[in-house]
């Protein structure tokens, strides 16, 4: 049976805070004793906030391309300075929005750039924006040594984020970053109920985990950045998110 349990009365995470730790901590005082093929499920803004992915809005000074664009998306010029950075290409634009495809090869709306539940260190706290972590897979592989290497146990780790959809309406959590938790499983040549043999089937687990996972966390000011995950029905294994990326000659809404 398949499990998520919100890690209660996690703090306020800071710059250089140990998620490894706390996470330990917090299964500790929930009496879960880690097993070999839980997953930890952490979301982004806590891992960033870890890897001091803070910037000041303050001190952003937009090139004329990132200008000439706020003016087309109605978006502050230092925000889109810092979407440009973060980005390889915009794909759309309307105002309020630019899509665009992420240095790190996901396609998402402002570089997943995020001003909710963001606050700095200091008093402007709306001049404050959080990037996403500078490599989740290298984030999610280096949690993972450290909570098995503390537990004993072998263990999954994903980090994941908030991102739309083409073709609906809604955020949904998907996986950004990945160790050890399997981004497709291919059940091409598997049986159905009638024994007709499957063509095309593979099953987007880790993001279909991530959605679980968000809803649990919730988007708003819940405070549960970490779900303990048991039961998970694919078998753990060596991976990376990119694996999950679609090849641009089979994007139709690129």
């Amino acid at each position: 049976m398949l499990c998520l349990t919100p890690l209660t009365d996690v703090p306020l995470i800071q710059a250089g805070d140990d998620l490894s730790a706390i996470s330990l901590s917090r299964l500790n005082s929930l009496d879960i004793e880690l097993h070999d093929g839980d997953i930890l499920v952490f979301a982004q803004k806590v891992v960033s906030k870890v890897e001091n992915r803070w910037v000041n809005l303050s001190s952003v000074v937009p090139s004329a391309f990132a200008s000439e664009v706020s003016e087309q998306c109605a978006k502050d010029p230092r925000l889109v300075e810092l979407i440009l950075r973060e980005s390889k290409k915009i794909l759309r634009m309307r105002p309020g929005t630019i899509i665009v495809e992420h240095r790190l090869g996901y396609i998402c709306a402002n570089a997943g750039i995020d001003h909710s539940n963001v606050s700095g260190k200091s008093s402007d706290s709306d001049e404050w924006v959080l990037l996403l972590p500078s490599d989740p897979d290298v984030s999610a592989q280096d949690l993972r040594a450290k909570l098995e290497g503390a537990s004993g146990v072998s263990l999954g780790v994903l980090i994941i984020d908030s991102h739309g959809r083409a073709w609906r309406l809604g955020t949904v959590g998907i996986t950004i970053g990945s160790a050890g938790v399997p981004g497709l499983v291919d059940l091409r040549g598997q049986p159905d109920l009638f024994g007709r043999e499957l063509q095309i089937t593979e099953v987007g687990a880790a993001d279909e985990l991530a959605a679980a996972a968000s809803l649990i966390m919730g988007q708003a000011d819940e405070g549960t950045p970490i779900v303990h995950v048991r039961g998970f029905p694919y078998k753990l294994r060596e991976t990376r998110t990119r694996e999950v990326f679609r090849p641009k000659d089979q994007d139709l809404f690129r």
